[in-house]
């Protein structure tokens, strides 16, 4: 076994936060019987961000903890080279997101219904 210690912890900040990268991550994490190697891809606007998403989901599609999960290696993937179906489908520049028309509220309690008959068409 190999004994270590932790001589300092800062957070990295990004130069540029507000553009949305693709990072890819090398990581190990102890399963309930083996130790597994695994790469992921996220999209984030930070490194942090994207490592945050990393854990809630390895802990909800894995039921990993996050003292069971090791960080190997982290890098910034370009566009040409993702390999994750996820990240590509959201790298596309024509991606295109439904407008939701919102429904209008009663103006006081008293008009509003619980069911509304409309006249049919």
């Amino acid at each position: 076994k190999c004994q270590g210690e932790i001589v300092n912890v800062s957070q990295v900040f990004e130069k540029k936060a507000g553009v949305v990268k693709n990072y890819g991550m090398v990581i190990r994490y102890n399963s309930r019987t083996t130790p597994v190697n695994m790469y992921r891809e996220y999209r984030d606007v930070t490194l942090n961000g994207a490592i945050s998403q990393m854990y809630m989901d390895m802990s909800g599609k894995h039921r990993a903890l996050q003292e069971n999960i090791q960080i190997i290696k982290t890098s910034v993937v370009p566009k040409s080279e993702l390999r994750r179906k996820e990240p590509i489908l959201y790298s596309r520049n024509s991606i295109k997101f439904p407008k939701v028309k919102p429904t209008k509220r009663a103006p006081t309690r008293g008009l509003k219904t619980l069911f509304k008959a409309d006249r049919p068409t």
